[in-house]
């Protein structure tokens, strides 16, 4: 019996262990991290360079108040940056394929942002469920509509992450099996096809790296949304 497509989307265990955890722990044993006791070298210059352009990149235009979460975006963005670019190696498993895993990731901490939004001040994340404007007949129809796109943020979060790594490791997959069928058969097509093979590997290289960092400027999105105007109404208050 043929086994499916998918099945290498399911979780490898190996003696009753799931080697999804050990998918998740090994990005973290390949960064290493600074000590006064080292010599600064290229990798660590070049490691710190990439953090802190894109922290500033992603915090410069939130609140002063949201600069808190510098540390957790940007840990977040190079574990999923790993995670996705070791998934592209033969016999490796991607933890990002799995919908649970990148809603894990999506939902506590936009859940963060709404209720920083809720607690620092109310009336401006109430007055996100209503826009301006709004003729009367349509208020009860347009909150209910803004109330499930609030909710489903952290859905298409999930959704959008799953669905663009696991169509190109499917894709990958096929072409990668045409290739290898036509070798005996076409060997001039089996060669394109290689060439193929290899031009979207260097595709899926780039939408492993830009797919974690939409994930991040997205979450971003959202805390700034709720952060804006939160120093300013602290200030008021005291």
């Amino acid at each position: 019996m043929a086994m499916s497509i998918f099945d290498q989307f399911l979780s490898p265990i190996l003696l009753g262990i799931p080697l999804i955890a050990l998918a998740l722990s090994l990005p973290w044993l390949l960064y290493p991290m600074p000590c006064i006791r080292w010599l600064t070298n290229r990798l660590l210059q070049l490691q710190n360079w990439f953090i802190v352009r894109f922290t500033n990149q992603i915090f410069q235009p939130i609140n002063q108040g949201g600069h808190k979460w510098a540390a957790l975006l940007t840990a977040l963005m190079l574990f999923l940056i790993t995670l996705n670019l070791l998934g592209l190696l033969p016999y490796t498993f991607t933890p990002t394929t799995q919908l649970s895993m990148n809603m894990a990731f999506a939902v506590p901490i936009w859940l963060a942002t709404v209720l920083i939004g809720a607690r620092n001040q109310p009336t401006i994340a109430l007055a996100h469920l209503l826009p301006e404007g709004t003729p009367t007949p349509l208020i009860p129809v347009l909150i209910i509509i803004e109330t499930i796109s609030l909710l489903i943020r952290p859905l298409a979060l999930g959704v959008r992450l799953t669905a663009n790594l696991t169509a190109g490791h499917l894709l990958m997959h096929l072409i990668s099996s045409a290739a290898f069928i036509l070798t005996s058969i076409m060997p001039v097509v089996a060669i394109l096809t290689s060439i193929l093979l290899f031009l979207l590997t260097l595709l899926e290289v780039a939408v492993a790296m830009i797919q974690a960092y939409v994930f991040i400027l997205l979450l971003s999105l959202y805390l700034q949304e709720n952060t804006y105007g939160s120093s300013s109404t602290r200030m008021s208050h005291s």
